[in-house]
């Protein structure tokens, strides 16, 4: 048996914003923005630059009982996790980009890590695992 992960839906507030942070300022490729008539709301779906795993589906919150889950997925903890192959090319480009970083960088027995906040405020680690991590 073999079975993946393709997508993790994150609920977003719009389409649009969303799509310029992670594209914009992640550099985060747009893989596909399809509108689907049949239910009114869009296919997008954004991935890291040479990514061939998972990626994110940005899910438009379309109702009273989703939006409060905008920026709070995992209840403020760390919810998504974006390796890298240089974190600090990543790290000073993302400051650069002004993302906000709640946890500075540091050394960690299985790599370097540093957490930031997308724009609504979903935590996630940026980090480079050591070789024998990856």
């Amino acid at each position: 048996m073999k079975q993946s992960i393709v997508h993790v839906a994150l609920v977003v507030d719009d389409y649009d914003e969303a799509i310029a942070f992670y594209v914009g300022k992640l550099r985060f490729t747009l893989v596909e923005d399809t509108y689907q008539p049949e239910q009114d709301k869009r296919w997008v779906v954004v991935a890291p630059p040479g990514s061939t795993g998972t990626s994110l589906l940005l899910a438009k919150a379309s109702n009273a009982e989703q939006a409060p889950f905008v920026g709070n997925q995992a209840g403020g903890r760390v919810f998504l996790f974006l390796n890298t192959d240089d974190f600090w090319r990543d790290y000073k480009h993302m400051q650069a980009e002004g993302v906000r970083f709640v946890r500075e960088p540091a050394e960690q027995p299985y790599g370097t890590v540093a957490v930031f906040e997308d724009l609504y405020g979903n935590r996630w680690d940026l980090l480079q695992l050591n070789a024998r991590d990856a």
